[in-house]
């Protein structure tokens, strides 16, 4: 995982929230996540070809990654990366191939823009889910 930091620029105009150091070349496809409440969690899904991208746009989520050892049947005791993003700071977190991940929002309505390097035809294909309950969600804020 690599989480991409930028800035927030302020003035009486209204803010400005920045990551230039993300370039948007692989990027071929987008979609919105919005969290309704603070008790939805979406997990786990994963890739072992396509990189998701995540940034929030509103509110705060907490995103657990795990790197899978066995596609058919990953053991229970992996690690567990986790990371907070909030509105509040202007950040990336790129998880690379081979991952799977879960989120949940941290306040209500909550909402998250995803970037994939892959079209969504070809996401299916490379589409790996398992049970809420697999791995235990770390939260942190």
């Amino acid at each position: 995982m690599q989480l991409i930091k930028g800035n927030i620029h302020r003035d009486q105009r209204g803010i400005v929230r920045f990551v230039n150091d993300f370039h948007f070349e692989n990027v071929k496809r987008f979609y919105t996540i919005t969290h309704p409440d603070i008790d939805t969690i979406r997990a786990w899904q994963g890739h072992k070809r396509e990189t998701k991208y995540f940034f929030v746009s509103k509110g705060s989520f907490v995103i657990n990654c795990i790197a899978v050892d066995n596609w058919d049947s990953p053991a229970k005791d992996l690690k567990i990366n986790t990371y907070t993003l909030i509105d509040t700071q202007s950040e990336i977190l790129i998880i690379p191939p081979g991952h799977v991940n879960g989120f949940k929002a941290l306040e209500p309505d909550s909402t998250m823009i995803v970037f994939s390097d892959m079209l969504l035809e070809d996401s299916k294909m490379d589409d790996y889910r398992f049970p809420v309950d697999y791995w235990e969600m770390k939260i942190s804020r």
